[in-house]
């Protein structure tokens, strides 16, 4: 077996997913690293996994995922790798992937009780954390609005740790007209910001986090839109108790979606 080096046609192809206009064009994006490789074949999105020589025995689960998948798996050089990766040491092997996102309207057919909504968040770290975040207080629904980072950009995919290939995701499309979509599914809108009239604690003691929610999240330098903000059905603020002037967008995002999957526990508790 003769390695793929980095001018080989189909590594050529893969590394050009590096480019959006690419990626929008092929519908195909990079995974790269064995968490995201491992998540992409579970899910069923992985469409080609590259790996090198050396790395194979560190990665024998996930090569035995693409096999028993019938996933293809090209064995490239060290150097062809480092030209799909983009951190600075590699992890040894990287998947192409197709890409999920869906409509709005589609993502939510299934009338999912807690959604996060990230307008105009440019960051692909904060984004990326935050659509982990949403996967792991149980969203069933993130959306990227016109505007925001493209959720398959690397930074964003590795950031996501995964989460990329389980949340059901949308992108696209203005935030004002979105909003009433997210109402007419029956979920309240939420605005979190920091200058927010209601305190996210007190609201959820009157039972406020009770009913199916979408949190609005905005861009990390100016928070949401002023039209957004004034949308919403309330205007919340995460506590400070400290000295602390603010919360980063990805705190903040927590402690909100948090709060509200507690509450939803809550309420379908026996």
């Amino acid at each position: 077996m003769v390695p793929r080096t980095e001018r080989t046609p189909r590594v050529v192809a893969a590394r050009q997913l590096q480019r959006r206009r690419r990626r929008q064009a092929d519908r195909r994006f990079l995974a790269e690293g064995p968490q995201s490789v491992r998540e992409a074949l579970a899910a069923g999105d992985a469409l080609e996994v590259f790996a090198s020589v050396d790395s194979a025995a560190r990665h024998e689960e996930v090569l035995a995922m693409a096999q028993a998948g019938d996933v293809p798996v090209s064995w490239v050089t060290e150097k062809a790798l480092a030209s799909l990766a983009e951190t600075v040491t590699p992890r040894g092997v990287v998947a192409v992937c197709a890409m999920r996102d869906v409509t709005l309207s589609a993502a939510l057919a299934d009338r999912p009780r807690l959604a996060a909504v990230l307008a105009e968040v440019s960051d692909p770290g904060n984004a990326g954390t935050v659509l982990r975040t949403a996967d792991a207080a149980g969203a069933g629904t993130v959306w990227f609005t016109e505007g925001s980072v493209d959720p398959y950009n690397g930074k964003c995919v590795r950031a996501s740790a995964g989460s990329v290939f389980h949340v059901r995701m949308a992108t696209g499309g203005d935030v004002l007209a979105g909003m009433a979509q997210l109402r007419a599914a029956g979920l309240q809108l939420l605005a979190a910001t920091g200058s927010g009239e209601t305190d996210l604690h007190e609201f959820a003691d009157r039972g406020g986090l009770d009913a199916p929610t979408a949190w609005l999240f905005g861009a990390e330098a100016h928070g949401l839109s002023d039209e957004a903000a004034r949308a919403a059905d309330h205007r919340v603020r995460a506590p400070i108790y400290g000295g602390a002037e603010s919360l980063n967008l990805a705190a903040a995002a927590a402690v909100c979606l948090y709060a509200s999957a507690r509450a939803h526990r809550k309420e379908t508790a026996p």
